[in-house]
């Protein structure tokens, strides 16, 4: 897999567009391929990461992967500072107002290398730490180029340049509404997989009702809620009081908390109905009562299966809170939709690309914690 994705990764940097120089934030730039838009003492680094990758691919070895992993992990933190630099000396040639966009190569590129990194640390069956410290590898140096300005004639680091204090804003925005949007979904949803497990009837008609309300389409059922909450709002000044509208953040929290409940109590009853029969007996035969069964046997041996079911709440929640931007919400879905209807491609990945790596940093945290849970971290 390493060999055919640093394949992938050298055709997409010698033969598609690796970035462009715009004049300006309308007028589109012309595209060029890495060897053209860099000298080669810049590029080199790129591409002979990406050949030396192939050839340890041949014969992939526990040292190899190692340096497969070192290797990729360079690349893709010398990907965006290249760009700068590219940016910087089309800039230095007399367009100083002029900004550099990403082109395809470059994220395809980065892609691959960010694949050839999971695989390394698949084989290698890295911790915690070392994964960890990927990320602060690439991080860090974008970070630091930042900093410096290397980055700032990229059309991306301009929009975060002009935005910074409404991206802090709307960040905060997206995090409200995750964070309040779990934490009711995790008690309910622990609640109803109890219920369900002392009841078949409830669990049968619970579940066809989550079900349901799963399949909704997201903006149809943000739609379904402005005119009830309006009408609640008018007709009730507490309401109003509390925040309470037809649009904004309430609809949006009572969707999110509705999509939510489903993987929540699903995860959880298969988690609680899930405990061998001789292990509860045994409890019980020791003199447990039922409620030291329930909170000493069967919630501690169904909080690896719970964890996934929060895992995978957070992950949906954190991607539905970006559309809820449509309807007044925040969040960065607000970049999102600002950049599709301004045609401004950088808007959209200034409000994309946090919201993916706010849900890989759940994912992975969520993740480790389930592996702890297991004894397995």
């Amino acid at each position: 897999m390493t060999l055919s994705m640093s394949v992938l990764a050298i055709v997409a940097l010698l033969f598609l567009d690796f970035a462009s120089f715009q004049p300006n934030r309308i007028l589109p730039g012309e595209g060029v391929a890495l060897t053209n838009a860099l000298s080669l003492q810049w590029s080199l680094p790129i591409f002979g990461g990406a050949v030396a990758i192939a050839f340890l691919s041949w014969r992939p070895t526990y040292n190899a992967y190692l340096v497969m992993l070192l290797t990729a992990t360079t690349v893709i933190a010398l990907l965006p500072v290249m760009a700068g630099v590219f940016g910087l000396e089309r800039a230095a040639e007399g367009l100083r107002h002029g900004r550099a966009a990403l082109g395809g190569g470059f994220w395809l590129a980065g892609f691959f290398m960010a694949l050839i990194v999971v695989e390394a640390c698949h084989k290698l069956q890295a911790g915690v730490w070392l994964k960890l410290a990927s990320v602060i590898v690439v991080g860090g140096a974008i970070a630091i180029a930042y900093h410096y300005g290397a980055l700032e004639k990229l059309s991306l680091a301009q929009e975060f340049h002009v935005r910074q204090r409404q991206f802090v804003t709307e960040m905060g925005a997206h995090f409200s509404l995750v964070f309040w949007s779990m934490l009711p979904s995790a008690l309910m949803g622990m609640a109803l997989a109890i219920w369900a497990t002392r009841s078949e009837k409830a669990r049968r008609g619970l579940f066809g009702v989550l079900s349901v309300l799963q399949t909704i389409p997201s903006l149809a059922l943000f739609g379904l809620l402005i005119a009830p909450l309006s009408y609640l709002a008018n007709e009730f000044e507490w309401l109003r009081a509390i925040g309470v509208q037809g649009i904004g953040f309430t609809p949006a929290l009572i969707a999110l908390i509705g999509y939510s409940l489903l993987p929540m109590t699903r995860n959880a009853y298969v988690a609680l109905t899930g405990t061998p029969e001789p292990v509860l007996e045994a409890a019980r035969g020791m003199g447990m009562s039922e409620s030291q069964v329930f909170l000493q046997v069967r919630l501690p041996l169904a909080a690896p299966v719970i964890l996934e079911g929060l895992r995978i709440m957070t992950v949906q929640t954190i991607g539905l809170t970006a559309v809820a931007a449509l309807i007044g919400a925040g969040g960065m879905g607000t970049f999102i939709f600002q950049g599709l209807g301004q045609a401004a491609m950088d808007l959209v990945l200034l409000g994309a690309i946090p919201t993916i790596l706010f849900a890989l940093t759940a994912d992975a945290l969520f993740a480790f914690l389930t592996a702890t849970t297991r004894g397995a971290p």
